[in-house]
């Protein structure tokens, strides 16, 4: 089965990208896989402090992630699986990438405020895309639900 990727971050654009993966993926009998990484500059304190805040930081993410996989499963009857890694958000995103041959799709969101550009992951796999597997979809931040809907 051919599973579109997202990422989930803090970002709010972040939800644009979820619903585009959630509706394309119902729309072609596809999966979706929720991609966070949590960065490493996090835990840079001594060993029991930085365990602590590494099962803070995915606890968060669980409880992120079950918000959407709600609706997904709700709304699309599609059942998204959640992966968690550590490191570079960049890099993390391009091994998943590799690693994993049923991803079909890279989907981000891309910020809506033009001053600052479309968010550094844009940016960034953006430079990569030539070298990529898969496609990247970068589904605009400010897309209203409405119009989302109606492309997917």
């Amino acid at each position: 089965m051919r599973k579109f990727l997202v990422v989930l971050d803090d970002s709010t654009e972040c939800l644009n990208a979820m619903r585009f993966a959630a509706l394309r993926a119902a729309h072609t009998g596809g999966g979706v896989t929720v991609l966070s990484v949590i960065p490493p500059d996090e835990f840079n304190h001594w060993i029991g402090v930085g365990d602590i805040m590494r099962e803070e930081a995915r606890e968060r993410i669980e409880v992120h992630f079950e918000v959407f996989a709600k609706w997904m499963r709700d709304k699309q009857s599609v059942d998204p699986e959640l992966v968690i890694r550590e490191g570079v958000a960049a890099d993390e995103i391009i091994k998943y990438v590799i690693e994993d041959p049923d991803v079909g799709v890279l989907v981000l969101g891309a910020s809506a405020d033009n001053k600052k550009g479309p968010g550094p992951l844009v940016t960034q796999l953006s430079r990569s895309a030539g070298t990529l597997p898969v496609p990247i979809t970068i589904v605009p931040g400010d897309l209203s639900k409405d119009r989302l809907e109606a492309i997917t």
